[in-house]
């Protein structure tokens, strides 16, 4: 099952301020919702562990995530893939741009995914609303860590 999503967050932050936190391990593993481990394995991957639950299937997924067309402090293109075991596999991008607006930083996206197994004979919609979900809650989480003095904020 395939899904797409496009959104934008206005952060009250620099774009240089931006661009560090997303790519601060610290920073992605306390604002993405279940994330257990995010380690940075080079400068351009990480390895993730993540707990979601979507309708009945709960999962663990382990997975790699790779940074590509890097254009600091503008944007990249982020991709990954995760094995949820008998639940199912996701993978896919997002491509991520930065530009200045209103004394801070517009963060643009458009994600393409896709799932398979357990987690795709659940329905789109409720794939789709569930995905929308951690979107919204990880954008929540970044736009509050951007706008706290120091540290990341504690995910909800």
């Amino acid at each position: 099952m395939a899904m797409t999503m496009t959104g934008e967050v206005q952060l009250p932050a620099s774009r240089e301020v931006v661009w560090a936190k997303l790519n601060d391990p610290e920073v992605l593993k306390a604002c993405i919702p279940g994330c257990e481990e995010l380690n940075k394995t080079s400068d351009t991957e990480f390895q993730a562990v993540a707990i979601t639950k979507i309708g009945p299937v709960k999962a663990r997924f382990k997975g790699k995530v790779h940074l590509t067309d890097l254009n600091p402090p503008n944007g990249y293109k982020i991709s990954g893939e995760g094995d949820g075991g008998v639940a199912g596999f996701a993978k896919g991008g997002a491509t991520v741009a930065l530009s200045e607006k209103d004394g801070g930083t517009l963060l643009t996206y458009n994600v393409e995914a896709q799932i398979g197994g357990k987690l795709a004979q659940l329905g789109q919609r409720l794939v789709n609303g569930a995905a929308k979900k951690v979107a919204d809650d990880f954008f929540r989480n970044f736009a509050a860590t951007v706008a706290a003095p120091e540290g990341p904020v504690v995910a909800v």
